[in-house]
């Protein structure tokens, strides 16, 4: 390896260059003088010294891409939002590779792969070098040739790919490194963002984070600080969400996004129109290769971002963009087949394209954005619409015989093959690929036991099922007992194909509230139930509606209950002191609780993610409380009508709060 050279900016690459280049903990030394040395092997005006054969691995080998692309990281030195050593650094890096012949649009360039006989190999015809590191006895490789003969090689090099030349010559990026340094950042024009948003369908924040050449990466770097984001306009959620829009695009992906939207002369970036022609750019690229997405309404996105917690899984705008248009969506348009393979740790699921994945981690999304959508959003809304069709499209993809999904484990952590036999028959799997470790088919469930080995000594089973023979007979129900909890795919399945799930579709494809209505709002969605409580109490309308809210709403906060009831602060304030008045609340100040009264009784706490609330409606709501602690959310079994008619008659019946 050709010796290590310091460079203070070296410790700023690998922050700066997340999302655009892999292995970023190996891109924090080294670096900047490796391009040096990279640039003058293949000129020929460097040699490495007498114990070296070549100028070494930069960074994990991930540059290569860059070739053709150095524009992405052009935009991203010029940024409003790169930090001033972030910026120092990328600039020292553009710096370098301007003086390279990979800057030279007439040098000709391919890569390819090769065994590692050698490291780096050179003459008068041209250079061939290591880029990476061996991985089984293979290394990739480039080469640059001097005219049409070919340059040596080694280790019978194979699928040579020519590389092609695209903004960022040596003039060019020479010029935009001293204009940076000279005039500082471009300016930020949130309009562009709105353009860009416009043009693709991508959320506003996607579009702010795509205009400072930052579509997503790796999440563990430090995030946009409060002055970054009070220039770009988001809020920390906003940024977090945006984030996760972009988050499942690869390096190449983000590369080729940015590539090629630069003004061909530097200067033009100063220029006023220039953001908005930056956001053509980016949005004809990203049109290109996504094409364009229905644009979801951003108050809509905010909910399911703050709400639903579904970036755990799958982010808000890929789930709104389903519910959107879920005849046309890959995770609800097409089946997804799925089989198991063989890995270190035992078996695992897996499909082409990761499609069987990102759909299994949809259902895992829809637990919590179903009832998010369904509740927390107006009649009228397009995501909420869209309720009914997508689900009855997973519906669909789920009836797939093809598909096999993950069951979660048994509740015994020590199942052995007889017991797993005895259970499921000792017929194995056949998939398209065998399996070599002992493994059950009972038809519906696949049980596999984990061969041990020095890594994974302990021996355990993994279930999976297919949900097209999924349902109430014996063997589903066999399923439900042998696997433990922790199993949310089959949770989502068990709720999608559910009675709730069924009434929930009825109510929103039976136009059940007028436009613009909330279901939480039980004058709009209870009508008669709030009539019976205005009579058992002697409060008006607006009193009994809020108390319903705040006996059947797992967080019934003031923002929220003024939201879906249309009132303003003064008549909140109103119907509270009513119930006060009448002696069925109690006012009072908690934590977390974004409200002023509350049901009389015990109150149970909880941390983020989850929230506070009074221990009479969690056994309701049935939310899982370990002592006065919340454990986990709400259970959904009821909708809210028929949540407001059980609550009241639980307090009719003498069985309210005490």
């Amino acid at each position: 390896m050709a010796p290590t050279t310091v460079d203070p900016r070296d410790q700023w690459l690998s922050p700066a260059l997340s999302g655009l280049v892999t292995g970023l903990g190996m891109w924090s030394w080294n670096v900047l003088a490796g391009v040096e040395r990279v640039g003058g092997y293949l000129a020929g005006t460097w040699d490495p010294p007498a114990e070296e054969d070549g100028p070494g691995i930069i960074g994990d080998g991930s540059w290569p891409p860059l070739i053709g692309r150095i524009g992405a990281i052009a935009l991203r030195a010029a940024a409003p939002t790169t930090s001033a050593q972030q910026r120092e650094a990328l600039l020292g890096f553009l710096e370098n590779w301007a003086g390279t012949p990979l800057a030279d649009p007439t040098t000709r360039i391919r890569v390819g792969s090769a065994r590692a006989d050698a490291k780096a190999v050179r003459d008068e015809r041209g250079a061939t070098i290591a880029t990476t590191w061996p991985r089984d006895g293979r290394c990739g490789v480039l080469q640059v040739r001097a005219g049409d003969a070919d340059p040596p090689v080694f280790g019978e090099p194979t699928d040579w790919v020519e590389v092609a030349h695209g903004w960022g010559d040596a003039r060019q990026l020479r010029r935009l490194v001293a204009l940076v340094r000279e005039r500082g950042p471009i300016a930020w024009d949130p309009a562009a963002a709105r353009l860009l948003a416009e043009e693709t369908g991508v959320s506003r924040a996607a579009a702010v984070l795509l205009l400072t050449g930052d579509a997503g990466g790796i999440r563990t770097l430090p995030p946009l600080n409060p002055d970054q984001r009070r220039l770009l306009g988001l809020s920390t959620a906003e940024a977090d969400a945006g984030y996760d829009e972009l988050g499942r695009l690869t390096e190449l992906e983000r590369l080729e996004l940015f590539a090629r939207v630069l003004p061909e002369d530097p200067a033009d970036l100063w220029e006023d129109a220039v953001p908005g022609a930056l956001a053509a750019g980016i949005a004809a690229a990203w049109r290109e290769r996504f094409g364009r997405a229905r644009p979801v309404p951003e108050e809509t996105l905010a909910v399911l971002a703050e709400l639903g917690r579904v970036t755990l899984h799958t982010p808000a705008a890929h789930v709104c963009a389903a519910f959107l248009a879920p005849e046309t969506h890959p995770l609800t348009s097409r089946n997804h087949d799925s089989w198991l393979v063989e890995g270190t740790h035992g078996t695992y699921s897996t499909s082409e394209g990761q499609g069987e994945r990102w759909f299994a981690e949809f259902l895992m999304a829809l637990d919590v954005a179903l009832p998010t959508v369904y509740a927390e959003l107006p009649a009228g809304d397009p995501v909420r619409a869209g309720l009914p069709a997508v689900v009855a499209a997973v519906r669909a993809r789920l009836d797939h015989p093809g598909l096999l999904l993950n069951a979660g484990y048994t509740a015994r952590s020590n199942e052995g093959a007889d017991r797993l036999r005895a259970l499921f028959g000792d017929r194995p799997h056949a998939g398209p690929l065998p399996l070599t470790s002992a493994n059950f088919d009972d038809g519906l469930t696949i049980a596999t036991l984990a061969t041990p080995t020095e890594r994974a000594p302990d021996p355990f089973v993994r279930l999976y099922f297919r949900p097209a023979l999924y349902g109430d007979d014996e063997r589903s129900n066999l399923l439900r007992r042998v696997a433990s909890g922790g199993a949310p795919v089959r949770d989502a399945v068990d709720m999608l194909r559910g009675d709730w799930c069924a009434r929930v579709v009825d109510r929103v494809a039976g136009d059940a509230l007028p436009v613009g209505g909330y279901e939480g709002n039980p004058a709009l969605s209870a009508p008669e139930t709030v009539a019976r409580v205005e009579k058992a109490l002697g409060v008006d309308a607006d009193a009994a509606a809020l108390y319903l809210q705040l006996l059947a709403i797992a967080r019934p906060s003031d923002r929220r209950v003024r939201l879906w009831n249309g009132w303003n602060a003064a008549r909140h304030r109103q119907a509270a002191a009513a119930l006060v008045t009448a002696g069925v609340v109690v006012a009072d100040k908690r934590a977390r609780a974004g409200r002023g009264v509350f049901l009389p009784g015990d109150w149970a706490e909880a941390r983020k993610p989850l929230w506070p609330i009074e221990v009479w409606k969690a056994n309701l709501l049935g939310v899982h409380l370990i002592g006065k602690r919340v454990w986990e959310d709400q259970v959904w079994r009821l909708t809210l009508p028929e949540l407001f008619a059980h609550a009241w008659d639980l307090v009719e019946r003498g069985e309210g709060p005490a």
